[in-house]
């Protein structure tokens, strides 16, 4: 038997297997996911769904990642390379697969406590709570456009509760710099004629200040459109060092934060656990209140 018949036996097999299971265990599908089209997205990485009296299809899903792509993919000075290799082909195999190779902090990614503290929680060690968090976005575009290394302040968070009512405790704090509109290119890690990165970040107080007032507990997130939550020019990496701890992540090289509101959203991380992982290349989505 060839071996793209052995493969759609096999296929068929688990599916058959897959729907007697779901029988006998009383699942069914989402409540007008197929009147609806339910999943269906458009070219704007938005998902939306019917399903009558379901909370969750009245919700909305953005992308917040860039495709994982190597051929615009900006790396971390010194990471290791990223390449996609397509192995198989349905002519010659009857199936498409890439061979992917990448670090795990490649694109956009998250990072475990691991990444940053010796003897600190591992992907695989972290709860599915820490993945789903509450989610504002402080908006600071104007003033990196100004200035390449401009660090976020506590005034800048006095000012943001003032304007938006209390950062939610153990949330994500997602800092919208604009530089999500520079990957790809060169301007991206903006390295000066010595090599050193330029992006705008945390202040080392303003993530302090997160610390002691909450906003960042036992779980919690500081995620940007560049490279980390630190500032460029600083290679102590004091902001992540700070982060990482218990069960706090950081969410790194986000995109589409325009589709992102300023307050009242989730943010949901999804990709592998590694085993031991300090972290993973993500798909991260926002996940959007129903409109009013």
């Amino acid at each position: 038997m060839e071996r793209r018949q052995v493969l759609r036996t096999a296929v068929g097999m688990a599916g058959m297997a897959g729907l007697a299971g779901a029988g006998a265990l009383g699942m069914a599908s989402p409540a007008g996911a197929a009147a609806s089209g339910q999943g269906q997205g458009n070219g704007n990485g938005n998902g939306n769904g019917q399903g009558g009296g379901n909370v969750l299809a009245k919700l909305g899903l953005v992308f917040l990642s860039h495709v994982n792509d190597p051929a615009v993919t900006n790396l971390f000075p010194g990471d290791p390379e990223f390449t996609l290799e397509v192995i198989n082909t349905i002519p010659e195999d009857g199936f498409y697969m890439q061979y992917v190779r990448e670090g795990e902090h490649t694109g956009t990614h998250w990072g475990a406590p691991a990444h940053f503290q010796e003897g600190g929680l591992t992907a695989d060690q972290l709860d599915p709570g820490d993945l789903f968090l509450p989610a504002v976005k402080i908006d600071i575009r104007a003033k990196a456009a100004a200035n390449d290394d401009y660090a976020l302040t506590v005034a800048d968070l006095k000012d943001f509760e003032r304007r938006n009512g209390p950062i939610p405790k153990q949330s994500a704090i997602v800092l919208w710099t604009g530089w999500e509109d520079r990957w790809g290119t060169p301007a991206y890690p903006n390295l000066d004629a010595d090599g050193v990165i330029h992006q705008p970040g945390f202040g080392l107080e303003a993530a302090q200040w997160l610390v002691d007032h909450g906003k960042l507990g036992r779980r919690g997130s500081l995620g940007t459109d560049t490279f980390g939550a630190d500032l460029g020019i600083d290679d102590t990496f004091a902001v992540t060092t700070l982060l990482f701890d218990r069960h706090r992540i950081s969410l790194e090289n986000m995109a589409n934060l325009a589709a992102l509101p300023t307050t009242g959203a989730w943010v949901l991380v999804a990709g592998p656990r590694n085993a031991a992982g300090s972290g993973s290349t993500a798909t991260i989505y926002g996940v959007l209140p129903p409109r009013g």
